[in-house]
């Protein structure tokens, strides 16, 4: 079984009156079935124009991608309705987009499977409102709705016909943090219980502590991940360890994380130490390249790396006059 989502050195290029703006420049990701992911990154990162690609709502200027094996650039007019009613749920950041303000919660939820032909609706229905924590809600317009229990609901309809990818763009952009620690958790607990992978593009920082594995974008590339995991101690309790990595792609090119590249001045370029087991990176500077220590090194150069003191140097005598043919010295 291969990933739920795949994609490799994606690329879109929008054109607006003759200039040209990349919003992904080969960017790579790779998500496992069941797997819950914050795509996180700055306005302008790239992260919205991905899920425009993946929702198969826009395509790419260049790269591959597939979604449930799906081959997201090879799809014609009726296969990407298809797969945009069977393979992947959407929620949207407005709550608004997400429900039919004149149906009940319950008839929300039981469109999607109308429009599909799916039978057996009422069962599903109940299901997916009880999965959520909404219940209780079903017989609700959206307007008798908070901000939460809306788009809980709209999670809801979003799985109605068992997509096997839930994307949700900044599903909590519009509610508290109270709310949003609620519709978070209950996305997570219901892509568990289903078996459903879930990708959720989002700024807020806070969305990390409710997924597995936070995956950064900038410029248009994956930088960084972080994966959480409980671990053991010797005492039997269990705590939650986060670990940071940086992506490299295909070509062997990385994003060193903004704060270390201003902490340390990196900039133009750098120097690459290859060490058994790692490579050091170390700013380009005139004295470095002296053998003087670097910044955050508590090493001292070796012999060959110093700078030699000339007053120490051996004396060297002049070579003997050499006379050529002629008498000449030379």
């Amino acid at each position: 079984m291969g990933p739920d989502i795949w994609c490799e050195d994606l690329v879109r290029i929008y054109s607006t009156e003759g200039v040209e703006v990349q919003a992904l420049q080969g960017l790579n990701l790779v998500v496992d079935p069941g797997d819950v992911v914050a795509l996180v990154g700055a306005s302008g990162s790239g992260k919205s124009t991905l899920l425009g690609i993946l929702s198969g709502l826009d395509r790419p200027t260049g790269g591959r991608a597939r979604v449930a094996g799906v081959d997201l650039l090879s799809m014609n007019r009726a296969q990407r309705v298809d797969y945009q009613r069977h393979t992947v749920g959407f929620v949207w950041q407005q709550t608004s987009r997400n429900l039919l303000p004149f149906l009940t919660a319950a008839e929300n939820v039981a469109l999607p499977m109308v429009i599909s032909g799916r039978k057996e609706r009422g069962q599903r229905v109940e299901e997916l409102l009880g999965l959520l924590g909404v219940g209780d809600c079903a017989a609700r317009r959206p307007a008798e709705l908070s901000g939460g229990q809306q788009q809980r609901v709209a999670i809801a309809t979003a799985l109605a016909n068992s997509p096997a990818v839930l994307l949700a763009d900044e599903p909590t952009g519009e509610l508290d943090d109270a709310a949003s620690a609620q519709v978070l958790e209950a996305m997570r607990a219901s892509a568990g219980e289903l078996g459903t992978t879930v990708l959720v593009v989002t700024h807020d920082p806070t969305v990390s502590d409710h997924v597995r594995r936070t995956v950064a974008i900038r410029d248009g590339r994956t930088s960084t991940e972080v994966l959480r995991y409980v671990v053991t101690d010797e005492s039997g309790e269990q705590r939650q360890v986060a670990k940071e990595y940086t992506v490299i792609d295909r070509a062997g090119r990385i994003q060193l994380p903004r704060a270390h590249v201003e902490e340390l001045g990196l900039r133009d370029r750098v120097r690459l130490e290859a060490e058994p087991s790692h490579v050091q990176v170390w700013p380009d500077d005139e004295e470095h390249a002296a053998g003087e220590p670097r910044p955050g090194s508590d090493r001292t150069p070796l012999p060959s790396e110093r700078e030699p003191d000339r007053a120490s140097l051996p004396s060297v005598p002049e070579p003997d006059a050499v006379r050529d043919d002629d008498g000449e010295e030379r």
